[in-house]
């Protein structure tokens, strides 16, 4: 069974120096249909104008990946983590017992874009931690994989038993992924237009999908897709 969640029926909010389309529920935004998917609690599509960012404010028990599509982002945290991560990058937290953080676009001309993912922890009151995964060089027409449990085959190790996948399709690509009995996958277009299972799926489109054994992907345009697989 799929489930599709199309990018014009996000949450959306213009704040002038952010602007953002919320996949779940999130802030401002409250839909009780759309309060996450198994332990994947947020998507924030967010542009954040030059110069501009989200100051100082605190997290707890929350496992948080960002993923820059365009532009750059200055991350700074109490864990004395000072960076700037460019596109194709992945960042990550874990929040654990508390961090405090800042976010701020460094380029004076540029907006950043990027995408907030939120995955809720297996255990609360982990130490925090912090990692990165360059992603910009990776081969195109394949999935690699960012993030999972265990951080397997150099991924970053996260506190939850979830695979994060990327792909970058260019037109006409196709690639599939097996889907475990008792899996459930969700799959994120974070560029482009691409075909899953049959359905047409365009940059912020997104998909649940349940009970299936395989997926089928074929890019229709260059496209960018994150693809969760969630206990």
């Amino acid at each position: 069974m799929m489930k599709v969640r199309r990018s014009n029926e996000r949450g959306h909010a213009a704040h002038g120096w952010l602007d953002t389309y919320h996949t779940f529920s999130f802030a401002d935004y409250h839909d009780p249909r759309w309060m996450g998917y198994r332990s994947l609690r947020v998507i924030n599509d967010d542009l954040v104008m030059p110069g501009m960012g989200f100051g100082k404010h605190p997290h707890r028990d929350m496992e948080i990946i960002t993923y820059i599509l365009s532009g750059s982002l200055k991350h700074e945290d109490s864990m004395g983590n000072g960076r700037i991560i460019a596109a194709g990058d992945v960042q990550y937290m874990a929040a654990g017992t508390g961090v405090l953080h800042s976010e701020f676009n460094p380029s004076q001309d540029e907006a950043v874009h990027l995408l907030q993912i939120w995955i809720m922890p297996d255990a609360k009151g982990v130490p925090p931690r912090y990692a990165e995964k360059a992603m910009a060089a990776s081969a195109p027409g394949v999935f690699h994989l960012v993030a999972s449990k265990a951080g397997r085959d150099g991924s970053i190790a996260i506190h939850q038993d979830a695979d994060l996948w990327l792909a970058k399709l260019g037109a006409g690509d196709r690639v599939t992924r097996p889907l475990a009995a008792g899996r459930h996958a969700w799959l994120h277009v974070a560029e482009g237009e691409v075909m899953l299972n049959g359905e047409t799926l365009s940059g912020g489109d997104a998909a649940a999908v349940d009970g299936a054994t395989v997926l089928e992907l074929q890019a229709v345009k260059p496209a960018q897709v994150l693809l969760f697989d969630l206990n």
